[in-house]
């Protein structure tokens, strides 16, 4: 994949070893451990968020609205009357 054998990997483990010594590697091997492992459990915990997301039951609200009658007579009719007088004035 990127060209690494087994020798270019010892030498990496090397100056690994020369830069953070001895005593520092287990240490930096387990704050990297810690942070995977913490990394993993935010990626679960966030996918069985979404997931509950997607299961939840949804809730149809249907509301009804009633217009009186009254009124919807009275705008035609004043409509109606308006275009009447309207065309009146033309033909006048």
């Amino acid at each position: 994949m990127f060209g690494l054998g087994p020798q270019e990997l010892i030498i990496i483990l090397i100056i690994v070893l020369l830069v953070f010594g001895s005593t520092k590697l287990p240490q930096l091997g387990s704050g990297l451990g810690k942070s995977i492992k913490n990394f993993k459990k935010s990626m679960r915990e966030e996918e069985e968020a979404d997931a509950k997301k997607a299961t939840a039951p949804t809730t149809v609200v249907q509301v009804e609205v009633q217009r009186p009658d009254a009124l919807e007579s009275q705008s035609v009719t004043e409509a109606v009357t308006d275009s009447e007088t309207e065309t009146s004035e033309v033909g006048s």
